[in-house]
């Protein structure tokens, strides 16, 4: 269990010379927490309101769903600016021009303040960055309170003198406000009541103007470790300015741990206590990655201050790192069992030395072997080790406190090995024990077994690999990810058939750290931690390269060819009994689909790049969409059909491709119309017999003709590889969606739903679904009352994604079936 420990030291900070520069204004942007709020560690909390377009942003309340698909990310009833989702900044809805509602980036410069016309950078008038220009603030009302929240905004440690500036002595006529009603506490002139500037004129054509000055401040510096096993070890983080927030690992070494581990009251604190532990230093977010900001950075400690403040640093806020290389620390205490090597060139080799009850002394070489070595090495933080002749760095004065020592090389620490008790023995000091360990892993420790688990499979022997180490489950980079390195995963986990390495996050995308990166396996090894070559944390990943396994692969996977008439076989799935649920999807399960199937282009960047989604409805022919073929064409040599695809960039044994032998658009489709937007396309084959059949790859049903969908569909799904909110998913996505009644379709689309239409949307009021670009030609299918799955709809058209009024629109199959057959031959 992770433990958090804080302590707050006062320092008082006297005020200085202020110097400038030539430049008298200043330029500071408030909000450098929204440009930086970007990726999935993006959040965003400040109180930006208006997009780059200048628009005023919508209440999140006021846009169905949206507040309960990103719980806990800020969305409340308010129209500030947020970053749920993890993209490039701080975004919201709003109204576009023509009413519908639209999204865009907030503008992060809008509420920034600078002074102008004064004698430093620290006085002048005051003018406020609103809507894309600069303006004034007129003087109405402008008080010591207003003055000191435009002084923290420009810095913290600042206090603020109210003044007035002439109106007549500025070069421009733009007021933005005729007063503000600050408090003094808020952290932004936007977080004031403000009043509207509306032309008049300002109190004796006067404008707000400050003085900004360094107070002396009673400064508190707290301190904590975050993520480690104990209260002795963690992430190193450090509370400025109200928040908590991480240390750079650049130039961070055991000088910087001896400083926080003094001041926390943990480790080697010798200016002042006796030595009660020692302090190392950690690096690449060893620890976890920090939420928040990373405030400091370049902390250069010669190991003699009192707290991390006296220290050389960057100012604070100023970094070029990300949260990967969090630095943290280890205080460990000195207790019976702590080690230390004694006279080497560094701490990774020496006179091997023990403590026990206060005191350190030697170990006797009697017994001594390779595997005591590697336990001593893992226990101090080292990788591998190797044992040195004995009296190689000297003979020791203490007592001898170990004999005849026997480890297995599982063991977390020496002490646990068997041995003689404490301070018996028949040695001397000439037989005291040296040991050299790899110093290559002195800030990156990797345990010799790390605990394994797949996640994310169709059961349990197959998924994405997932290790635990430093107290967080993470995910291994695919980079060189081979069937040797699943066969030591699937060895490690009591599997003995055959393994087959999968990439390309093939089940899903982990969440976390990635803990490693160019895993490197022979086949042979016994553990994994065996093949980790590179410090934990170092990686150029995403957690799109997720690595995974298929343990004993081929045994429960029967994919015998099917030689029963269609009619037998159409609308049968692989039994599954996970039901997992494009937008608001989730990944399917391997087979889950048989009949999906996808057009694409021939030779497009060797891969074929995805046109459209399809539904195979006979060995020979797939139904898709007419508009599929607008933007390349009907020319059947620019396309083929792939069936039995799950993952777009690893290759399955069911996975076939097949050329394309004809496409028939329905006679009544006209590009410029989205009625009748229904295409057969036959593969290449004879006699009826073109792809091959088999669990993984069938056709679904075709309704009845005129079949009334409404009143007999139940358990519906739309399938593809369409946008599923972040991207082009590259694993098959599902999701569950119902069908609406035909006077909710045409209230969203009035004077444009046709007959032979059908619309779909969310399933439960909190869980919006939609079937995106990308998903066009794909099914909409739905299980029959008494078995069967029918394909009743392909994915058509609709205005946008992602909004609740603005459900998927889909041809009605059931409209079309004497043509498909008719084509088709069925």
């Amino acid at each position: 269990m992770s433990s958090s420990l804080v302590v707050a030291i006062t320092i008082v900070v006297f005020g200085g010379k202020v110097c400038s520069g030539s430049d008298a204004s200043s330029f500071i942007l408030p909000f450098t927490d929204c440009i930086q709020s970007k990726g999935k560690a993006g959040y965003y909390q400040g109180s930006i309101d208006v997009t780059e377009s200048g628009a005023k942003c919508m209440n999140w309340g006021d846009v169905a769903g949206v507040k309960d698909r990103y719980p806990g990310k800020g969305l409340g009833d308010h129209n500030f600016c947020r970053n749920p989702d993890g993209r490039i900044r701080p975004w919201c809805f709003f109204r576009n021009n023509r009413g519908r509602i639209d999204w865009g980036y907030c503008d992060c410069k809008q509420g920034s303040v600078r002074l102008q016309g004064g004698r430093s950078k620290l006085e002048g008038t005051v003018e406020v960055y609103l809507n894309g220009a600069w303006g004034a603030i007129c003087s109405n009302s402008w008080g010591h309170e207003d003055a000191a929240v435009v002084c923290r905004q420009l810095g913290q440690g600042y206090k603020g003198r109210a003044r007035y500036s002439p109106l007549s002595r500025l070069s421009f006529s733009l007021v933005h406000w005729s007063s503000v009603q600050c408090r003094g506490h808020e952290d932004d002139l936007l977080q004031c009541p403000n009043t509207l500037w509306n032309g008049g004129e300002c109190a004796n054509r006067q404008v707000a103007a400050v003085t900004c000055t360094l107070q002396e401040a009673t400064v508190f510096v707290p301190v904590r470790l975050v993520g480690g096993g104990s209260g002795f070890d963690g992430r190193v983080e450090v509370y400025h300015a109200g928040h908590w927030g991480t240390v750079c690992d650049d130039q961070w070494d055991d000088a910087d741990a001896e400083v926080v581990c003094r001041q926390l009251g943990l480790g080697d604190v010798r200016l002042c206590f006796s030595t009660v532990g020692t302090a190392k230093a950690w690096g690449q977010a060893y620890f976890g990655e920090g939420p928040g900001r990373v405030l400091l950075d370049e902390v250069q400690c010669t190991g003699n201050e009192l707290s991390i403040e006296q220290c050389p640093k960057n100012p604070w806020g100023e970094h070029n790192c990300e949260h990967r290389e969090d630095a943290g620390v280890s205080c460990t205490p000195l207790t019976d069992g702590s080690l230390r090597l004694v006279g080497g060139s560094g701490s990774f080799e020496g006179r091997l030395e023990v403590h026990y009850k206060g005191q350190w002394g030697t170990v006797c070489d009697d017994g001594w072997t390779d595997s005591n070595t590697q336990v001593v090495c893992r226990q101090l933080g080292f990788r591998y080790g190797e044992g040195a002749s004995a009296g190689a760095f000297g003979e020791g004065t203490g007592p001898i406190l170990l004999d005849d020592v026997s480890c297995t090389g599982k063991e977390p620490a020496l002490s646990h090995c068997d041995r003689r008790e404490w301070r018996k023995h028949d040695c001397t000091h000439k037989e005291d024990v040296s040991v050299t360990c790899t110093p290559e892993r002195v800030t990156h420790g990797v345990p010799a077994s790390v605990p394994l688990r797949l996640v994310g499979g169709e059961t349990a022997m197959e998924g994405r690999v997932e290790i635990y180490i430093n107290g967080q489950w993470g995910t291994i980079c695919d980079d060189g990810w081979t069937d040797r390195d699943a066969d030591v995963v699937c060895r490690q986990l009591g599997y003995t058939g055959v393994s087959k390495a999968r990439t390309m996050a093939y089940f899903g995308e982990g969440e976390g750290p990635i803990h490693v990166d160019n895993v490197k396996c022979t086949g042979s090894e016994r553990s994994l931690a065996d093949c980790i070559k590179q410090p934990i944390g170092t990686h150029n990943c995403r957690h799109t390269e997720d690595a995974g396994v298929i343990c004993n692969y081929g045994q429960h996977d029967v994919s015998d060819v099917i030689k029963d008439p269609i009619a037998s076989v159409c609308g049968l799935r692989l039994a599954h009994t996970r039901q997992k649920r494009i937008i608001g999807g989730e990944n399917s399960l391997r087979g889950g689909w048989p009949w999906q199937a996808a057009i694409r282009l021939r030779g497009y960047q060797g891969d074929g790049r995805l046109v459209c989604g399809a539904t195979l409805i006979s060995s020979c022919w797939v139904l898709t969409s007419a508009h599929c073929f607008k933007r390349y064409g009907n020319s059947t040599k620019t396309y083929k059909v792939r069936v039995g695809d799950y993952h777009t960039l690893v290759p399955e044994e069911f996975e076939a491709e097949y050329g394309v032998e004809e496409i028939v658009p329905h006679p009544n489709y006209r590009p410029h119309s989205n009625d009748y937007d229904l295409a057969l396309v036959r593969l290449s084959g004879r006699d009826d017999r073109c792809a091959v059949l088999s669990r993984h790859v069938l056709p679904a049903c075709l309704p009845l003709r005129r079949e009334r969908v409404l009143k007999v569909a139940s358990n519906c799904f739309i399938t593809g590889w369409g946008d599923t909110g972040r991207a082009y998913s590259k694993t098959l996505q599902q999701a569950s969606i119902s069908l609406l009644n035909k006077r909710h379709c045409e209230a969203s689309y009035p004077g444009q739903f046709t007959g032979r239409m059908l619309c779909a949307g969310n399933v439960q009021e909190e869980k919006w679904v939609d079937s995106c670009r990308g998903d066009s030609g794909g099914p909409l299918v739905c299980e029959r009352p008494t078995g069967g799955w029918v394909v009743y709809g392909v994915t058509s058209w609709g205005h946008a994604c992602r909004l609740q009024d603005s459900p998927g629109v889909y041809t009605k199959v059931s409209a079309f079936v004497p043509w498909v057959r008719r084509v088709a031959g069925l």
